[in-house]
């Protein structure tokens, strides 16, 4: 043979002090990336139902997971393991007149709040 091998040497010490993390940085901030979003700010959406759904009191109108909407009726209260008084799971919702159905609180998807009209200006009356 004519040819001899060429091997790469000293390659290998060139490299592995920052090579480890060299080789993970990409994945690092792949994963940086993906936290920032769409991680976070669906743990943040999913404190605000939390808070939203804990906050649901008589008179709010409401919509469940099935898609029903209701009007709150009553948020009966319950005593915890501590003998503390606190909302039950369970609420009153009514769906029609005098129609009324227990759903669980973890059911309800959204609160309603109403939505003022685009009038920014008070009719004026006419005096005739």
């Amino acid at each position: 043979m004519l040819i001899s091998s060429a091997y790469a040497q000293g390659l290998g010490d060139m490299f592995s002090g920052a090579g480890g993390v060299a080789q993970f940085l990409p994945l690092i901030m792949i994963f940086g990336v993906f936290y920032f979003l769409l991680i976070r700010p669906q743990q943040q959406k999913q404190k605000e139902t939390r808070a939203m759904i804990a906050a649901v009191r008589r008179g709010d109108r409401v919509v469940t997971g099935g898609g029903i909407l209701g009007v709150v009726q009553r948020v009966p209260m319950v005593q915890d393991k501590n003998g503390k008084q606190v909302p039950s799971q369970e609420i009153e919702v009514e769906i029609a007149k005098d129609i009324r159905v227990t759903v669980l609180r973890d059911t309800i998807t959204s609160v309603i709040k109403p939505v003022a009209a685009n009038d920014t200006k008070p009719a004026k009356d006419k005096v005739g």
